[in-house]
This record gives C-alpha cells, structure tokens and sequence, in this order.
C-alpha cells in the first residue's frame, strides 16, 4: 500500500467513527482520562502540522493560532497546553470548525508528499497514522464511557457490541526455561519503546490460551472476591473501598440479573463472553483468588505465537520500564513514551478496539494499575 493510500485510509477512518454521533457529543468530557471525540480529531490533525507541515512544506500557513495551544496534548517541548482536565470546555471551536481544519492540513500533507519522497518525511508520517490509530482506539473507549455515563445509556451503533466474542479454544500451552530475545527485530514500523532486543532467561511456565469470561469473573464475585482483603495489593483493597466496587466498569445489576453497557446499548451480561473493562488490580486479585497469576510481559511476548490474543488487552505482572539501551528522540518526539515509564504496568495484546494492522507481539502498552475504562482482560499462567 503506497504511503498516500495508507494516509487517506487512516484519516478516513477517524471521520467514519465520529459520523455515528451527535453534534452535541463531540464536545462532552466526563472525566480528565476521557477526552472529547472533537478534541481527538483536532489533535491528531495538529500532530500533522506539528510535526509534518511546519517543518516540511515551505511557506505553510498554520490553520489556526490558536490551535497549537489547544491541541497539544503533553509535548513540553512546544510550549504550553490547555489542561487535559480541561478538554471538555472547548465548545468553541465548533466541530465544523475542526473538520474544516482536518480538511485544510490533509490537502496539505498529500500537495507535499507529491513534492517530497524522502525516508525522513515518509517515517514521520507513519508514526503520525500509528499515532491517529491509538488514538482511535481511545475514541472508541472516550465515546463509550460519556455514553456509559449517560443515565438514558445511548446506543452507539446498534451493531457495536464490542464485549461478544467467545473464548474459541480451551487448552494451554507449555514453555520450557531457557533463554529468550525480547524485543522488536523486524524492518517495519515500531515504537521506540520496542527496540533494544535483549535475552531473558525464563523459568517453565504454563499459559492458558483463553482469556477469563464474564461467568469465571461472576463466580470471583460471588465468592466474596471484592470484599476479601487477602486477595488484593494493598493499593488495589485502598481503591476498592474508596470507590464501593463491587463488578467490573459498565456493570449493573438490574432486577437480580448482572447487564452491561455496550456501544449497542444496555444488554445482559454473556457469562460465556470474554471479560473486559477491569483493572491491573482486579486482575491480580482474580489471578490470586484462582491461585494462579498473572504473566510477565516477557512470558506472553515468549508465548504469544501459541495463543489466541487480540481480543482484549491482556494485563501484565511487568512494571513498564526501559528496555535495555533505550534511546529517546531528540526533540518533541522523544516525549512520546520515555516520559511515561513510571508507575505504569505493562499490557500486551490488542483488543477489539484497536486499529485494523496496529497490533504485534512486541507492542508494549502501558496505562495506570486503576484504570480499566480500555478494553482490558485477564490471561493466567502457572
């Protein structure tokens, strides 16, 4: 696929999603993490012109003043940024507006691929698209958590029950101990945070090819699981009592029988359905509960070609940390993950809400141990 192809495709991509919704939606934040869906299409549109348009196509003119200031997401490099908290009072610019602006720098970017070839642009761009495809997966979790927030719970699209897909085999898989590389090695496009391929020695382990379904979480539950402290790392039990959880996100209890929210609208809970939406520490307090636990990011990356993944993202025991030798970019773009390598734990896989063809075994995902408003499972080993 030539490299004018791929850019029309992924920017398409973006547009079709947010054509399901409302004009009043595009603008709604609920909480700090979830960012409005126009706040998404503006920011990856800036990204473009950030990072592409200034300092490629001579003579460009900026859309927007303005724009740099509020779409900047966390680059301190360039200045400074509307508060991320703060994403949700932006009900100007309009959302024609902004399409009008997507608009403007895609002509852009296509008038100066025309003119200019060269392996520095083309590599640019392709971490643009990489970069506007994870940012597609968060719209779709952004739109389902202001819907699932919604007391009316407002169907996405009838046909989007993205929490369907069953467990398709039952069996595990054995790995010996011995000595492993880790690490991207291909020629194609990856995150900085996947180079630096080094060995890891690894002791025998047994990793289940199925993911948790919502009927092994059901019966966690009903065994007390949310209520026993044993079972919980004493940040996870903190949060639990904080915040009165009782089931994953999106679960309501209605009439003695368990529902979900689904971008298809409230609808039962499948018990033969894979899990999701639950955090690193429910994970790990299930893990214990079943008196298994969960892989490090090194096992599953070890195990993957003998596992069905791609369904949820599959939590890790891994801390997200620095490969060995990591460089960072110089610049803006050496802000994109190094920054981030604290306090965060690591998640492999991809889930039903990631991109068509943004998904491989060495991808290192990385959120908060207490968020779970991704599409997020559980993988046990022992």
């Amino acid at each position: 696929m030539s490299i004018i192809t791929h850019f029309k495709q992924v920017r398409a991509q973006t547009v079709s999603f947010c054509s399901h919704l409302n004009v009043e939606d595009y603008s709604i934040q609920v909480v700090a993490f979830a960012s409005p869906a126009k706040w998404h299409l503006a920011h990856t549109t800036w990204f473009f012109e950030e990072f592409i348009l200034k300092p490629f196509l001579p003579n460009y003119k900026v859309f927007n003043d303005n724009y740099g200031f509020l779409f900047n997401s966390y680059y301190n490099t360039l200045g400074t940024r509307v508060l991320q908290s703060n994403r949700g009072n932006m009900s100007r610019p309009g959302t024609n507006e902004i399409l009008e602006y997507r608009s403007h720098v895609d002509e852009n970017v296509l008038k100066l691929l025309a003119q200019n070839s060269s392996k520095e642009l083309t590599d640019l761009i392709i971490l643009g698209l990489n970069h506007e495809q994870q940012h597609q997966e968060l719209l779709v979790t952004d739109v389902k958590y202001m819907f699932g927030h919604n007391s009316l719970f407002p169907i996405y699209k009838k046909d989007e029950n993205l929490l369907k897909d069953h467990n398709t085999s039952a069996d595990t898989t054995q790995i010996n101990e011995g000595v492993y590389t880790i690490g991207y090695q291909g020629n194609n496009f990856c995150y900085d945070n996947e180079l630096g391929a080094h060995k890891v020695f690894i002791n025998d382990f047994e990793i289940n090819n199925f993911l948790v379904t919502n009927g092994d979480y059901i019966a966690f539950m009903e065994a007390g699981g949310y209520s026993d402290f044993n079972l919980w790392l004493d940040e996870g039990w903190s949060w639990v009592n904080k915040n009165k959880i009782n089931a994953p996100l999106y679960w309501f209890k209605i009439d003695e029988i368990w529902h979900y929210y689904t971008l298809a609208g409230l609808q039962p809970v499948d018990e033969n359905a894979i899990l999701g939406h639950i955090n690193f520490y429910e994970a790990n307090a299930y893990a214990e509960w079943k008196g298994m636990r969960l892989p490090t990011e090194f096992e599953w990356e070890v195990a993957s070609k003998a596992l069905n993944w791609g369904k949820r993202w599959e939590w890790t025991a891994s801390a997200y940390l620095p490969y060995p030798k990591f460089e960072k970019a110089n610049g803006a773009v050496g802000e994109y993950n190094g920054k981030f390598m604290s306090n965060k734990m690591v998640l492999r896989g991809a889930s039903v809400a990631t991109s068509q063809n943004h998904s491989r075994n060495t991808y290192r995902n990385f959120f908060s141990p207490l968020e779970r408003w991704q599409y997020t499972g559980i993988r046990l080993v022992k």
